[in-house]
């Protein structure tokens, strides 16, 4: 008999043209390569999630296609020796949700070498209070620690900071002894970043140069970029000698137009972010430091929690720039 389950499903209704509505599926449809079977408790929602929700084929190509690029829960069937029914898991990247049937379903089949074990310090649910932004803004920090930046050597910009990525990796900075200053197009949230650990409060215009220098005054010691564009082009004029950007985020604009002047006379570097291909030994050290010393005390402050049901005006409001922090969705 064939096992039914509930789901985010978006089709295309006409010639770009996309619809989403919860509806039912069967495990047996889920893809046949993946050998873990997950019944999925929560996941959560990223920018890339709604850009598939509303049938962007640079995110996913084919449709009818379930979004959702995290998922947690409990694994019910494993082809796997290391993973065994029962285990809670995480799994975010790769390429779940993308082409591959994602989290905001009730379950998730997906490739071993995919899974993730919940750290013993981090509950399902916090694990996606972080999801993929969270991880991808430890994965920021890990770069720029691996890079040289420490907090001796000054302060941090973190732009969109009000995001889910920015949010995190605001908390994180600070956490680890950082002076961030949380640029943000959204002064009415000052309090919010504050209580993260946000130094000063940087407003959006005055991140961004309208003067077109090639150089600008050196203040930052890095940069945890989250929208791309000007403001990341005005970041890396002002990166400190051998100062550190990471890029992960494109919500401003695809394109960066920079002088090079601060790469030649300089000597910074900007630092690519993918982590839905990070390698598996360094997506458990990150999760492990997300579990133990990256902790944030107000991880629950974070976020708001919705249903799957209630999902659909959170993925509008997520492209329309308005989301602060992190929506969990409790799937089972």
């Amino acid at each position: 008999m064939s096992r039914r389950f509930r789901a985010m499903v978006v089709r295309e209704t006409a010639e770009k043209t996309f619809a989403r509505a919860i509806a039912e599926r069967a495990v047996e449809d889920l893809p046949k390569e993946g050998n873990v079977l997950i019944r999925v408790q929560y996941s959560s929602l990223n920018y890339k999630d709604a850009l598939s929700a509303i049938g962007n084929r640079g995110v996913s190509r084919h449709y009818p296609h379930t979004p959702g690029i995290d998922a947690a829960g409990v694994v019910e069937e494993s082809g796997a020796n290391e993973i065994r029914p029962g285990d809670e898991v995480i799994v975010t990247g790769y390429d779940l949700g993308m082409n591959t049937p994602g989290g905001f379903a009730e379950y998730v089949r997906v490739p071993a070498a995919w899974v993730v074990r919940r750290p013993p310090t981090l509950s399902l649910r916090e694990s996606m209070i972080y999801g993929t932004a969270g991880f991808t803004a430890a994965l920021s920090v890990h770069r720029l620690l691996q890079h040289g930046v420490h907090p001796d050597q000054g302060e941090v910009l973190v732009t969109g900071a009000t995001g889910g990525v920015g949010s995190v990796a605001v908390g994180i900075l600070a956490k680890s002894g950082f002076r961030v200053v949380a640029a943000t197009g959204k002064p009415q949230e000052a309090a919010f970043l504050k209580e993260l650990g946000a130094g000063e409060i940087l407003p959006r215009e005055q991140a961004i140069d309208t003067t077109g220098a090639g150089m600008l005054k050196a203040r930052w010691a890095g940069v945890v970029d989250t929208v791309g564009g000007e403001m990341l082009s005005t970041a890396l004029r002002s990166l400190k000698p051998h100062g550190a950007a990471t890029c992960c985020g494109l919500v401003a604009s695809r394109d960066l137009s920079t002088p090079i002047f601060p790469f030649i006379l300089r000597g910074v570097s900007l630092l690519g972010i993918d982590s839905a291909q990070t390698s598996m030994p360094q997506r458990l050290a990150v999760w492990q430091k997300l579990a133990g010393e990256w902790k944030l005390p107000m991880l629950e402050r974070l976020a708001r929690e919705v249903t799957l049901d209630r999902l659909d005006p959170e993925i509008d409001r997520i492209l329309k720039g308005e989301q602060k922090g992190r929506v969990v969705v409790k799937i089972g």
